[in-house]
């Protein structure tokens, strides 16, 4: 009988298992990935696997230093077809940017054609350009042929590829690196190699070393554009301890006469990661805005050089003050935010500090060392193995000239006479005639002493773990020949200076012309000033279904004060509000305010003033308004509120405080019993078995209280001490003729 069997249905292939678990499993997976081979870098040669194949490809088409460059094209296919299988511009803009002596400090691979710049131009097509490796790409590949590094398959196992660079400077801290993953990010700045080196040698010297004797070769980054690192050492040593921390870097610029008592900057150098042509726009932006005020005009002169000439409005603005206000307003001053975040030997990630990534660097570079004194002893006495026997052979020629020419199996036959090896009688039978020579067997045993002596050597130092840390020492002196500070590339280019002390902001409000306005807000949040001040509201113009919401009289010098809903304040310089002539601009797009959160009140700032806060669940304090001065578009919290909001913030006037709440009672206290705090939520004004506060008042006690009803009368409260108690009581029902709004003024 005939069995027919026929495959399983796609049905018997499903795998049942809940989602959330394949999700988890897979996404797992993915963010390894991401992770181990394409955004951290390896602590040990600082490459990311794009960048390491990309080096070991040219290698492999023999484009050393010394040789013809070839096409970037014949480059990346050779990579994305042996070593790494993703898009060719992927590979292509990988290779760019080892080219870009702007963006790498040592650059690795020597770019021929349009690399792009520093205006942020993209490279020229791959078929135009041409590369080759540079000498610090050499000093990274150097030993990768004598088993210096542990080879994988490739991705479809036909050839092999390095796990890691032999890496013969410390490349990870020298270039920087950076990449986001899967959860994790890297940011490391680079640095100067003949300061590394120093680093490395004291560790080797003084393994204990802390991280601020280091330091005092590593001082900070050396950024391929140079600029001038204005961070405080403090920092930086937490910095480099930790591994994560920022420093701040700005542009270097000098001064230059033009004649009559005018000048202009002129910045000769960026800071770090900043194209030259988005900052001129942004420069430009600035002075269209009104934003820099100090600022007359920006040109860019630049050649092959950096020279971006700043013209100041005025004559009479001092140089470091029109920089300084520049540096808080533009990418004239940038903060590199380091996370030193790597991949260990064993493909962990985690962040290290400096000591101990150069530890990590020593560790490989010994390693390394080992791994190739090994190779080099195997190869020795494989070779002094070939020569003893060549030397039996010239001690016994006659004999093994006789077998040779009668014998029917003359390897055998010299094997058994002369205890030979295969590989020894192989070599006896290869030698031709004319090595058979007097001179011959004398070279033949000088080579011997020779090898023989180095084997002894690579012995002792197999067996000296002192040695082989000098010999890496050694190793590293040998690269400053190469990137020392001697050469023409290992000079430092960023300088450390402090940041001087200048008052920008007065300076620049003593730019601002003073001149009266008067501010307007409408209820819809559209704000303008209109110049002088407006005495009748009913002149205003607004949007259809907008009316007036505030009305503020104020200077152009003033800064306003905003206060929202949800307890911040917003300081907006009244030089800066839009035009009164049309409707204005959305208060919204200049601030980072959402359309749930109401303005409760506006005013400007004045020195020394003091406000009372409060939310409308009845807490509040005393305010000093200097404390309410924010730069920031988030604004600065000062008030904690509750779901109810913030009521009011009163200008201290007088004495006392009379508070009323959604019950129509009022109660009235000394404001001696509130207490002066910078933030926070208060103490309670007033109790409430339900609802919250309403309005409140502020007056001095000799003078009295008063309230405005509807029709905008002033109506004294002779009684008002009937209602004075502690702070924090249920307060009297409201006196008869008070407002049914419950308000001490309208709205």
């Amino acid at each position: 009988m005939t069995v027919h069997t026929t495959p399983p249905g796609d049905g018997d292939r499903i795998i049942e298992e809940p989602l959330s678990e394949a999700l988890s499993r897979r996404y797992l997976a993915y963010a390894l990935s991401t992770i181990t081979n394409r955004a951290l870098p390896d602590v040990r040669d600082g490459l990311k696997p794009v960048h390491r194949r990309l080096l070991y490809a040219m290698r492999l088409l023999r484009l050393d230093p010394q040789t013809t460059a070839k096409k970037c094209a014949r480059v990346v296919g050779d990579v994305i077809g042996r070593f790494h299988p993703h898009g060719d511009v992927a590979v292509y803009e990988a290779l760019v940017r080892l080219a870009q002596d702007f963006a790498q400090r040592y650059p690795l691979v020597d770019g021929q054609g349009n690399f792009g710049n520093i205006d942020g131009d993209n490279a020229a097509a791959m078929r135009y350009t041409e590369c080759k490796l540079t000498d610090a790409a050499q000093l990274l590949l150097d030993g990768i042929d004598e088993d210096a590094v542990d080879f994988r398959p490739t991705y479809d196992g036909e050839d092999e590829e390095p796990v890691v660079l032999p890496s013969g400077f410390p490349n990870l801290l020298a270039n920087g690196s950076s990449g986001i993953a899967v959860g994790m990010a890297t940011n490391i700045p680079p640095h100067n190699v003949g300061e590394l080196i120093d680093a490395c040698l004291l560790v080797l010297e003084k393994p204990e070393a802390t991280t601020a004797e280091l330091m005092a070769f590593v001082q900070g980054p050396d950024y391929p554009t140079g600029g001038v690192i204005v961070e405080s050492q403090a920092s930086m040593l937490e910095t480099y301890e930790t591994g994560r921390g920022s420093i701040r870097t700005r542009a270097t610029w000098v001064k230059e006469e033009t004649g009559r008592g005018t000048y202009q900057i002129v910045i000769i150098e960026v800071p770090y990661q900043v194209r030259k042509a988005d900052l001129v726009e942004q420069l430009a932006g600035l002075i269209e805005n009104k934003k820099a005020v100090l600022l007359g005009d920006v040109r860019d002169e630049s050649a092959e050089d950096v020279r971006l000439v700043l013209e100041p409005k005025s004559r009479n603005v001092e140089p470091e003050v029109l920089m300084e206000s520049l540096f808080k307003l533009s990418d004239l001053e940038t903060r590199f935010s380091v996370n030193m975040n790597v991949l260990d030997a064993r493909g962990t990630p985690g962040v290290m500090g400096l000591k101990a990534l150069l530890k990590a660097f020593l560790a490989h570079r010994r390693e390394v060392l080992v791994r190739r004194a090994q190779h080099r002893l195997t190869k020795i006495e494989a070779r002094l193995h070939i020569l003893d026997g060549l030397v039996i052979a010239f001690l016994n020629l006659d004999e093994v000239i006789r077998i040779v020419r009668y014998e029917d199996e003359p390897r055998a036959r010299l094997m058994e006479t002369f205890d030979l090896s295969e590989i020894q009688a192989d070599a006896i039978l290869n030698t031709r005639l004319r090595q058979l020579a007097r001179l011959e067997e004398m070279e033949l045993r000088r080579e011997h002493a020779e090898l023989a002596e180095e084997r002894d050597q690579l012995n002792k130092l197999l067996g000296s773990e002192k040695a082989q840390w000098k010999l890496v020492g050694a190793g590293l002196k040998a690269v400053l020949k190469v990137l020392g500070p001697e050469t023409s590339i290992g000079k430092r280019r960023s300088i450390f200076a402090d940041a001087p002390q200048v008052d920008a902001e007065a300076a620049m409000e003593a730019m601002i012309v003073r001149e009266p306005i008067t501010v307007i807000l409408s209820e819809r949040g559209w704000i303008r000033a209109a110049r002088g001040r407006v005495e009748d509201p009913s002149e205003l113009k607004f949007k259809e279904g907008d009316k007036l919401a505030f009305m503020v009289a104020g200077e152009t010098t003033d800064k306003l004060l905003i206060f929202a809903s949800d307890g911040r304040f917003f300081t907006v310089g009244c030089d800066k509000l839009p035009s009164g002539r049309g409707h204005g601009e959305p208060l919204r797009l200049m601030l980072d305010l959402d359309d749930k959160t109401g303005i409760v009140d506006i005013f400007p700032f004045r020195a020394g003033a003091r406000r009372v806060i409060a939310s409308k669940e009845g807490y509040g304090f005393v305010m000093p308004e200097e404390e309410a001065i924010s730069a920031r578009r988030a604004g600065k919290q000062v008030l904690n509120v509750g779901a109810k909001g913030a009521a009011f913030a009163l200008p201290v006037t007088g004495d006392h405080l009379g508070v009323i709440g959604d019950n129509g009672k009022i109660l009235i206290f000394p404001l001696a019993e509130l207490p002066e705090m910078p933030r926070g939520k208060g103490v309670k004004l007033q109790t409430y078995r339900e609802g919250g506060l309403r309005d409140a008042i502020v007056f001095k006690g000799e003078d009295g209280a008063a309230w405005i009803d509807g029709a905008g009368r002033t109506r004294v409260w002779a009684e008002w001490r009937d209602w004075l108690a502690r702070r924090a009581a249920a307060g009297k029902l409201a006196p008869k003729g008070f407002p049914t709004s419950k308000r001490f003024r309208p709205k």
